[in-house]
């Protein structure tokens, strides 16, 4: 059964086009001059109960006003939208008790008083009897050990403790739907696993359908089976996790931190590299300001370490790191055609 179901979506803004100075300031308070902004732009998808759904893209893409939309906050501009059977923005009262939302730089606690306060209040907002709201209170003491928190004030709490304690609030109520927006975001590599394992077990435990956005390419191959990508306001691939892996898990970022006076300039350094290693197209550089510079490796085609030898014989390397490739080249790849 599908709980999310969005057909045609949009979400249009008029934005006024201003004038410089203060002459123009003036003018604008009468001007009717305005241009339509499509920041959801006619996009469809289905989601069925129990599925954790990577929600991911770059700045700007639309996925902030398409969770708006499916929260309720927003009403769209066109389009159909029907979740848990109800419309968000008209049935708002009723659809809130079955959703539940982490906004990773906002909290749901009250800031002042202890953790166990805040869940407290939360318990009569949403009305959950005793043996509901115990049963959860000990699941979530088993999972993350929450009890130590329990007397803290959540201006207290590190930043893990206090996502820890978001996504628990969350699920208090026993919601059918959970929306998590960015639920790792600045946190350390410890706090990141536990916060993965706490969501998998939930997810596990009740049944609840998890939609998740996040920069971060480890959550989404951790907790994800579909990742739907989006940019420009349009979807631009949903499918399986195991097809976006297949597809752009062999690739890697070399990153160099070099003397950028030794360094020429990047077509010249392109060249160089692909007629020493006698490769076409599977390594892209992108130098940066600050000294580093950035290659993107197709592992399919070459192996990083032959890469990494070119730099080393030719410069001055002072730092070296490796990383996964990041989401923005993840979707270049795609509009080149890597992606069948």
């Amino acid at each position: 059964m599908n709980l999310i179901r969005v057909k045609n979506l949009q979400k249009h803004f008029r934005v006024l086009n201003r004038s410089e100075g203060l002459v123009g300031a003036i003018k604008d308070l009468f001007s009717k001059d305005y241009r339509i902004i499509k920041a959801v732009d006619n996009i469809s998808m289905e989601i069925g109960e129990r599925e954790i759904v990577a929600f991911v893209g770059p700045n700007g893409a639309g996925k902030s006003t398409t969770i708006k939309m499916l929260t309720g906050i927003l009403e769209p501009s066109g389009g159909e939208l029907l979740i848990n059977n109800l419309i968000p923005f008209k049935n708002r009262q009723r659809y809130i008790r079955d959703i539940g939302v982490v906004f990773g730089q906002r909290t749901s606690l009250w800031w002042e008083l202890p953790v166990i306060e805040s869940f407290k209040i939360l318990k009569h907002i949403y009305r959950i009897n005793n043996s509901c709201y115990e049963q959860n209170m000990g699941l979530f003491n088993e999972l993350v050990d929450l009890k130590r928190l329990y007397p803290v004030p959540v201006r207290n709490l590190s930043l893990g403790q206090r996502m820890l304690c978001d996504i628990v609030a969350a699920f208090l109520h026993d919601p059918k739907i959970i929306y998590l927006d960015e639920p790792t975001i600045g946190l350390d590599v410890s706090v990141k696993s536990k916060i993965r394992i706490l969501i998998q077990n939930l997810n596990t435990i009740k049944n609840s359908t998890i939609m998740l956005t996040s920069h971060d390419i480890a959550d989404i191959e951790k907790l994800c089976k579909r990742i739907i990508l989006i940019d420009k306001g349009k979807i631009v691939y949903d499918g399986a996790i195991e097809k976006f892996n297949k597809i752009f898990g062999s690739y890697r970022t070399l990153r160099l931190k070099t003397d950028e006076t030794q360094l020429p300039e990047t077509q010249q350094l392109t060249v160089l590299l692909h007629d020493e290693l006698k490769i076409m197209d599977a390594v892209t550089i992108e130098k940066k300001e600050d000294g580093w510079c950035n290659c993107t490796i197709n592992q399919d085609h070459i192996q990083l370490l032959p890469v990494l030898n070119f730099f080393l014989k030719r410069y001055s390397v002072s730092d070296i790191s490796i990383e996964d490739i990041r989401l923005e080249h993840v979707l270049q790849k795609m509009y080149e055609g890597a992606l069948p």
